[in-house]
């Protein structure tokens, strides 16, 4: 067969919809518009009372707020950060910017010892499926982790390669129809390997003759053995126990009720799987998730499974610092980033491959979807193009021209309207990453090389300033969660 009938028959290629810019009044969000009001009425005020000197004045006021509507930072608007900076202002007043573990107090059973807003956050350990399941009573979700491997992407053939894209298209589509599902979260992280597993194989099957092959052999394990890494993929459900109302009360009501609404979850998802060739290790109890989460804050700890502490009652950090735009924890520093936009021209599905493999760095790559319903999901499209409609009704009165990103939006809502009609599901997917190093001058390192890795990728990340504590515990922790 040729090779370009074989290329034709691989994947084709993808791009992901503009995000949405389109605010409250011609392009502008509700925080610019209530900023440039209140100048115009500073201005008018000022010329109605004291006329030119009025107008001077009052300069003092409008000018700041003008600029406030029109500078950006970071890509959003200066007015657009007031909250975020009063927020964190407020946090580190009230001094929730520091946790520190309390040793000698007792915590209530149950509870996961995570800092910040996930404090409230329980697990349960399910006897049927021996997953441990967790529990938040604040957002009323139940999660659960599986743990999968898979042979490498792009040593497959064309041929597989779309059939395992098609297969895992329709585990997504099968998850937002059930209407359980509140999130399905896909974390792929690398983790110090010692490389006890290649040196024991070696070790058991080697030919250990002293010759040159054995002298080279080993001597490579060792030097491999520093700094070395391996990569960790889980995917996490997360039971919406609120729409899942109806069916926990026929299971018996109270968590164990929601537990076996979730385990239907876990077997659709589980035939899911199979079908898109993922392998399927295990569903997490509490000592792999315990360690995956000690890991997580404690990046040289040396915790493994079966070990004195491997458990979720202590698993959590002993300190954290937040700093605005990085995180302190235990033994390492993190930053974590938000994928502000996807690709916007079309890449090949494994356009992520250059920040999955970044040489050299510690990070987790978190995608999170939200599944909509389908008539949800029809009213925000609907919505989307009254919006669509009406702003460039505006534009054209005053005479503005349309842009071509505005066109582009549209065309997305309808692209998503047409595959929405046509059987297909709509998902509301959220990127982060996490960086981590031993220290501060590693970690601005690590990052600028994620940063470039993901620029390669056609990919624009943004650090989560003034919420790396929360952005933490959604970017490197299997729990489903989701940030604002």
């Amino acid at each position: 067969m040729p090779a370009s009938a074989e290329r034709r028959e691989g994947p084709a290629p993808v791009r992901f919809g503009q995000r949405s810019t389109r605010g409250l009044l011609l392009g502008l969000s509700a925080a610019r518009c209530l900023s440039a009001g209140t100048a115009v009425c500073v201005v008018v005020l000022g010329l109605v009372a004291g006329g030119g000197i009025g107008l001077v004045a009052s300069g003092l006021v409008w000018v700041p707020l003008l600029v406030a509507t029109y500078v950006s930072w970071q890509g959003l608007a200066l007015c657009e950060w007031a909250p975020v900076v009063g927020h964190w202002t407020a946090r580190k007043v009230a001094r929730q910017s520091e946790y520190r573990a309390k040793v000698s107090a007792p915590r209530p059973a149950g509870t996961m010892a995570l800092p910040g807003d996930a404090a409230a956050l329980r697990f349960y350990e399910d006897a049927e499926s021996g997953a441990c399941m967790v529990h938040d009573p604040h957002r009323q979700t139940l999660s659960v982790t599986v743990a999968v491997t898979h042979p490498a992407y792009v040593l497959l053939s064309p041929g597989d390669q779309q059939s395992r894209l098609t297969a895992w298209g329709r585990l997504l589509a099968s998850l937002s129809r059930s209407g359980y599902c509140a999130a399905i979260q896909v974390l792929e992280a690398t983790v110090p390997d010692p490389g006890t597993g290649v040196a024991g194989w070696y070790e058991r099957r080697g030919t250990h003759d002293g010759g040159w092959a054995d002298t080279n052999y080993a001597a490579l394990l060792r030097q491999s053995s520093h700094g070395s890494s391996a990569h960790r993929s889980t995917i996490t459900i997360s039971l919406d126990m609120r729409r899942a109302a109806k069916a926990i009360r026929e299971a018996g009501r109270g968590t164990k009720a929601a537990a076996a609404v979730l385990r239907g979850q876990m077997e659709a998802l589980e035939y899911s799987l199979r079908a898109a060739d993922l392998h399927i290790e295990r569903w997490l109890d509490a000592a792999a998730l315990a360690v995956i989460v000690r890991q997580a804050y404690d990046p040289a700890a040396p915790l493994r499974e079966g070990r004195p502490g491997a458990t979720l009652d202590h698993a959590g950090p002993v300190a954290v610092s937040e700093h605005w735009g990085y995180l302190r924890h235990d033994s390492g520093f993190s930053t974590v980033l938000w994928i502000s936009e996807w690709p916007r021209q079309d890449v090949a599905p494994n356009f992520l491959h250059s920040v999955v493999f970044a040489q050299g760095v510690r990070r987790s790559l978190s995608l999170v979807a939200h599944p909509r319903g389908a008539a949800e999901a029809l009213r925000q499209i609907r919505k989307e193009k009254t919006e669509a409609i009406t702003d460039s009704a505006q534009r054209a009165r005053i005479g503005q021209i349309q842009d071509l990103s505005d066109r582009q939006q549209y065309e997305d809502v309808l692209t998503r309207e047409q595959a929405l009609i046509a059987g297909h599901a709509d998902m509301e997917f959220s990127g982060f990453l996490t960086v981590t190093a031993p220290s501060r001058d590693e970690l601005s390192a690590a990052v600028a090389q994620i940063e470039q890795a993901a620029s390669q990728s056609s990919c624009e990340t943004r650090v989560l300033f003034g919420r790396q504590a929360q952005g933490f515990v959604i970017a490197a922790l299997p729990l489903a969660r989701s940030v604002t």
